[in-house]
Order: structure tokens, then C-alpha cells, then sequence
């Protein structure tokens, strides 16, 4: 692992003079930010990791010159898309120089329902275009305005339309990617299916992505609903999962949250009436009536109706209040609190939900106190197709060790937990192991481990030391 010493950033800034350079400190800090200050873990031992300097290149030449001057002077490089990651992704262990992928954010290509993009791209932006041709994105993040398609795939697990097409690593839709190797002679290396995938969630630690290839949706045209139920998390939950499974109804996201966490969203109290449970729910627009029905056998009113594009086009859709947009909305009106990650199983994931909802989100017995985790729960397709449930809970802060208790009961009842508050890429999602394919990729797209080194707890690997 490379060494934290001072970097000779004012040699590769000389080498590279006509580069778009950014020195200023206060600059620099913001660039090494992300939002991993969601976890009170993570922002303490990441507190001032900066960048040395940061680059924002205009095309792939440029990002390649840089590159093999990095790898020439073995000088690491963290990649950096809109910051709308979570883990630290983007703030640099070791200092050395922040890659700001922004410029490089081209359409590629489309034909018919398939699109290549350059990893800089917005998502906003990539939707826009594609819905001209009459196709969208199957998956996006509820940071779809300003993240990056790159950031997505490198940091992303699923999203919007995940109830649909399930995580972003589902089968086929992501059908390739380019990476370039940071070697001193860098040649793009093109990636297909699940050596792509290899890169999927690394963090951009294992390979710098140039280019996505993905599956499209047809588009549709897409109502914004909320519905709430008065006193019963059940009947939310059991609204949700109906909706959810019904075959009938195009939808691209059902989110069920409990009462308290809708009075986080401010200025929507129209929509949130007090002491109500809510089910934020996207659905096609033919299957509106449906939907209502559907909400009404299970004793829910509509509050809120927009048409999705309208609603986004005025920054006021539910798609910024779902995932980890909840837990945005919840620490800005309460910063005493943190998230977990989880997800249940398939068949039991109601039963699951329940459980711990009873276990840990009850309030304090004065009833002056808020429940300890509050529920937020999204349905999704798993990657192999069935209807589970996955949950961003909100977590009363106070202490890591009450956190890992809570983990702990989560587990014992059958829950899988991604904790998010490790800065290591394996810790997290991958259950403190990297996968084989993952390693390979890093042995083949970083051998001389530049890429962000120490957000990869064990590199490099005993048996296989980078080649360089």
C-alpha cells in the first residue's frame, strides 16, 4: 500500500499545464466531500482527507495523459462524479490528485433500447435525451438530478425503477463498460456482462470507468401518488406489497414509511397529515385507477397526485423523498440521527419488517421521545427476480456500540444488514471479503494500487502482489 507522504503535485501540474487544475484549499475540501457525514462514523475518520489537487478533464485524451503521468510518478488518483455517494467514496485517503469525471459526459450511443454514455453524465441529463427516443433509464438513484451514470455504477445499488428491474447488477442491465487501466501507458480495456459488473460497487477503487452500457425501459407516462393510512403501519406495508406484486400495474417505486418519518419532509404537510403512515408511490398513469382501488380496499386516501415529469420539472416530485433521500430530509430536521442499510427475505420479508419495526420502533414510554429506529422501507425486485423488501431505518445516534446492537437484532431476526458506516469497499456491502472477479479487476485495471489506496482493507492480496 502506498505510503501517506506529500505528493509533487507541482510537477504533474507542469507537465500538464493546459489541464483544468484546481489548488485553492477550500476548493479542494468540498471536492473531498461527499455524503458520508450521514454516518457520525465515517465523518470522523474522514475529517480533513483532502485531495492535493483536483483535474476536471475535458475529454477521454486528456484523462488518459493524466492518468499515465500519474502512474509514472506513482501518484494516486481518486475518481469523483456528483459526490452523492455516501461511503467517503470520493475523499482521498492518501491525498494525491482528485478526478473530477464531470467533463466527460457524452451520449455515445442509442439504438433502440440500448444506450452508451461517458461516466461524467448526470442522470437527469441521460434521461432527458433518451426519453426524446421514447426509452428511459430501468434504474436510478433519488440523486438522479445531479449524480453521474459513472457514480451510479461505481457506488449505486438500485433505486428508482428497481421494483421493476431489480439492483443495478440484476441480469442484463448493465451490458458492458470501458475502463482505463492507470498503467503509464493507458489503453481503454473494453469490459462485457459480468466482467463489467466487476466494477459495479468498488467504489472506483478496482478500475476507472470511461463508459456505461445500459439496458433501457420503454418510457412511460408516470403519477406521482401519495397515500396514507391512519394509525397502521401494517395496513402501509400491506398496501405497499400488494402494489408492489400486482402484475397490472406498471410502477417505477413504492416506498412505505412510518409515522414519524413523513413529518421530516418539509413544507408537505398537505400531503402528511399527523400521526399517518405513507406510501410514496410512482405508478404508470393507465394503472391510476387501479391503484386507487387498490389503496382503498386497504383503508388508504390519496393526499398528493402529480404527473412525475411536471413534479420534477418543479423540484417537487416524491422521487426526492424516497431511499436515501428520506434520510436527508430526516437529519436536516434532526441531526441526532444515522441510517442502516438492510434488506429481507423473499416470502418472509413482510413477517421481517414487523419484527423489527416492533423490536426497535416503538416510542419511549413517556411518549415524549421517538422511537430509537424509525422505518423506511422500499420494494424492490431481488436480482433473481422475487419481490422482497429493502429498508434505509433511521437510527437514534448514541453510540457505536448501541449501533451495533442494533445491527446485531437486525441479523438475529434473519435481516441482512450492509452497515454503511466502514470506510473499507469490502466491509460494507461485501461482507468484509472482495469478491474474486473484484480483485482481478483491481490486479488488472490498478497494479499499482493508485486508485484511492486504503479504502481496500487488505491490498495487496498475499498471493498476488500488484504487478508494476
Amino acid at each position: 500500500m502506498i505510503a501517506a507522504v506529500p505528493h509533487d503535485v507541482e510537477s504533474l501540474r507542469a507537465a500538464l499545464p493546459a489541464l483544468d487544475w484546481t489548488t485553492d484549499a477550500g476548493r479542494l475540501a468540498l471536492l473531498s466531500r461527499d455524503f458520508s457525514w450521514f454516518s457520525p462514523i465515517l465523518k470522523a475518520e474522514l475529517e480533513g482527507k483532502v485531495a492535493d489537487i483536483a483535474v476536471r478533464p475535458r475529454d477521454e485524451a486528456e484523462l488518459r495523459q493524466l492518468v499515465g503521468e500519474c502512474a509514472r510518478r506513482a501518484m494516486p488518483l481518486t475518481p469523483r462524479g456528483a459526490a452523492t455517494g455516501n461511503y467517503g467514496q470520493c475523499t482521498p485517503l492518501q491525498g494525491g490528485v482528485l478526478v473530477d469525471m464531470g467533463g466527460l459526459n457524452r451520449v455515445v450511443w442509442q439504438r433502440g433500447g440500448v444506450v452508451r454514455a461517458q461516466a461524467g453524465i448526470r442522470l437527469a441529463e441521460l434521461e432527458r435525451s433518451l426519453r426524446e427516443h421514447g426509452f428511459e433509464l430501468r434504474t436510478m438513484p433519488s440523486t438522479f438530478r445531479v449524480a453521474t451514470l459513472g457514480g451510479l455504477f461505481a457506488g449505486g445499488f438500485g433505486g428508482v425503477g428497481s421494483i421493476t428491474y431489480g439492483p443495478i447488477a440484476a441480469p442484463g442491465n448493465v451490458l458492458g463498460a470501458s475502463a482505463l487501466p492507470v498503467v503509464p501507458e493507458p489503453v481503454p480495456v473494453e469490459l462485457r456482462g459480468a466482467d463489467a459488473l466487476a466494477l459495479h460497487h468498488t467504489w472506483g477503487t478496482t478500475g476507472l470507468l470511461l463508459e456505461v452500457e445500459l439496458a433501457l425501459a420503454p418510457a412511460q407516462s408516470w403519477i406521482e401518488l401519495v397515500v396514507v393510512f391512519d394509525g397502521s403501519f401494517d395496513a402501509a406495508l400491506d398496501f405497499g406489497d400488494a402494489l408492489a406484486a400486482a402484475p397490472g400495474c406498471p410502477k417505477r417505486n413504492v416506498a412505505a414509511l412510518a409515522w414519524p418519518v413523513p413529518r421530516f419532509i418539509a413544507k408537505w404537510e398537505h400531503a402528511f397529515p399527523p400521526g399517518h403512515d405513507a406510501v410514496l408511490a410512482v405508478v404508470a398513469e393507465s394503472a391510476e385507477p387501479a391503484v386507487r382501488e387498490l389503496a382503498a380496499r386497504f383503508g388508504g386516501r390519496v393526499t398528493h397526485r402529480a404527473e412525475s415529469i411536471e413534479a420534477q420539472r418543479r423540484n417537487q416530485t416524491i422521487l426526492e423523498m424516497c431511499w436515501n433521500h428520506s434520510t436527508l430530509h430526516a437529519l436536516k430536521a434532526d441531526p441526532g440521527r444515522t441510517y442502516l442499510q438492510c434488506s429481507f427475505t423473499a416470502g418472509k420479508h413482510l413477517a421481517q419488517v414487523r419484527a423489527v419495526h416492533q423490536r426497535f420502533g416503538s416510542p419511549n414510554a413517556d411518549a415524549r421521545t421517538e422511537a430509537e429506529v424509525l422505518m423506511h422501507v422500499e420494494f424492490i425486485r431481488s436480482l433473481d427476480g422475487p419481490l422482497i423488501a429493502t429498508a434505509l431505518p433511521l437510527v437514534r445516534y448514541t453510540g457505536e456500540a448501541r449501533l451495533q446492537e442494533i445491527i446485531d437484532g437486525y441479523r438475529a431476526l434473519g435481516v441482512r444488514v450492509n452497515n454503511p458506516h466502514h470506510k473499507h469497499v469490502e466491509d460494507g456491502r461485501f461482507g468484509g471479503t472482495l469478491p474474486p472477479a473484484a480483485a482481478a479487476a483491481k490486479r488488472r485495471l490498478d497494479p499499482m494500487n493508485l486508485l484511492n489506496p486504503g479504502k481496500l482493507r487488505v491490498w495487496p492480496l498475499p498471493d498476488q502482489p500488484p504487478q508494476g
